[in-house]
């Protein structure tokens, strides 16, 4: 038994992947729960960041709370595509065992636990507001079902497309808006909501944004937990290839100050929804701060995967990966590598930064651990101690894995600064893994496997331990 073996299995021993008890709220004061807000930008790249390295677009706001906060570098999304990815993050389960592992037909049960169903339970007044889009098509309760007292925005990945959509969805039903959509966009129900409008009125992140604000100030006097989930810098993919009217895959009301810049109309699109995002998240700060409720709240700030390129945007335009290989729908470090900030003043240490391995799969131990909840199954790791402070204190993950189905099937693991990728295996039984060195070579250019074999073998041997097939869709 190689050395290596004997290390991955000690570790499942001792960190119990699969069964992580979670028994107070360490950090919490006794009695009182902190507010959480988590934003989710959709497609926002590692690079789109001043404060990760972005030297054209400008994002002051955010960058003040990566100076006030916690910036992580080494922080990974659930999946490489929106709906595993959000149900990583929902379940606290990777992509080798989550219910989503796709963009496909599949959606949560009922049994399946939630970060919203434990804060709930915990007391918490909970809200979903923006892209919900975990599996489709789902029912327009599905959040309702999993844990969300409140919901307002897209149920469907599909309609999310659709920055001027003629509805949205409020607590399970249908709420008309001003737009008007070409008619020749309508689809099955699967892909409803999803077009081009002619007739712009409403701009929807604008109303999500606003139904945001409302649920913080509704709910200023007990504990919230709010999931500022926003389908920006996500495209429109329907307008990005639409000639009519001079469409502009990348939908925004006005290219603001980009409007002059030498640039092609789909990358001001861009910048100007890196703008509203960075906007955004200095609304909801001031409104904490505002509220007196900012040394009360932790607010973190990340993106589902990596960058897009699609609806007209390029992602080496604004160099959207920054030194990272790949984008969305890769399993490189560039399509799952993601921005996370985390801010609490008083609790958090002010210009902090962490390279701890994390992903996705923590959110909901971390937020359980908050409440004073018990997990009975995840793959995640409260990140409690490190946010603290106390990073002696913090368990690690002995690997993050990820699969994933499209495109001939690939998975990849990250184990230590080791990581492995396997492309087309749902065709090629056995296919080679593609091993790199994160420590020497972070942008992956230097498959190393031919001089390791033993270690792509131990690790490619983990990888078939970490996937269990689905029970149903």
């Amino acid at each position: 038994m190689g050395h290596l073996t004997q290390t991955l299995i000690a570790c499942v021993h001792n960190a119990c992947i699969l069964a992580a008890f979670i028994c107070h709220a360490a950090s919490a004061e006794p009695g009182k729960l902190p507010n959480i807000v988590y934003i989710l930008a959709d497609d926002l790249g590692y690079g789109d960041l001043g404060c990760y390295g972005q030297s054209i677009l400008k994002t002051p706001q955010l960058d003040a709370m990566a100076k006030t906060g916690m910036r992580f570098t080494r922080h990974y999304a659930g999946s490489t595509v929106c709906a595993p990815s959000r149900c990583v993050l929902l379940t606290g389960l990777h992509t080798g065992h989550a219910r989503i592992r796709g963009n496909d037909k599949s959606l949560l049960r009922p049994w399946d636990i939630t970060v919203a169903k434990i804060l709930q339970d915990a007391g918490y007044a909970t809200a979903c507001v923006g892209k919900w889009g975990v599996g489709h098509p789902p029912p327009l309760d599905d959040p309702h079902r999993h844990g969300f007292d409140a919901f307002y925005g897209y149920i469907n990945m599909y309609h999310a497309h659709n920055f001027f959509p003629e509805w949205l969805v409020k607590n399970g039903k249908r709420t008309q808006l001003s737009n008007q959509v070409f008619r020749d966009y309508d689809h099955p129900i699967e892909r409803e909501g999803r077009g081009v409008a002619f007739q712009k009125s409403d701009y929807a992140p604008q109303r999500i944004t606003e139904a945001a604000l409302q649920f913080i100030q509704n709910h200023r006097d007990t504990p919230f937990f709010l999931f500022f989930a926003m389908n920006m810098p996500h495209a429109n993919n329907e307008a990005g290839g639409d000639t009519r009217a001079n469409r502009n895959g990348m939908e925004v009301p006005d290219l603001g100050s980009f409007a002059e810049q030498d640039w092609p109309r789909q990358e001001k699109g861009f910048a100007r929804m890196v703008e509203v995002i960075d906007t955004d998240v200095g609304r909801i700060l001031s409104q904490l701060d505002e509220l007196g409720l900012g040394e009360d709240t932790l607010v973190m700030f990340s993106s589902d995967n990596g960058p897009h390129q699609e609806g007209g945007h390029r992602v080496d335009y604004f160099n959207s990966n920054g030194a990272l290989r790949g984008m969305k729908r890769d399993l490189y470090e560039g399509g799952l590598r993601v921005p996370m900030i985390a801010h609490w003043p008083g609790k958090i240490a002010a210009g902090s930064t962490t390279d701890l391995i994390s992903g996705f799969q923590d959110l909901l131990p971390t937020m359980a651990e908050l409440a004073g909840k018990t997990v009975a199954q995840t793959d995640g790791i409260s990140l409690l101690p490190t946010l603290m402070g106390h990073p002696s204190r913090q368990k690690k993950h002995p690997f993050l894995y990820w699969e994933f189905q499209e495109r001939g099937g690939s998975r990849a693991i990250r184990r230590g600064f080791w990581k492995g990728i396997q492309h087309n295996i749902n065709h090629l039984p056995g296919a080679p893994m593609e091993l790199y060195d994160l420590s020497q070579d972070p942008g992956e250019t230097n498959d190393i496997s031919g001089k390791h074999a033993e270690i792509a073998a131990e690790l490619m041997r983990w990888m078939d331990r970490s996937h269990r097939e689905r029970n149903g869709t």
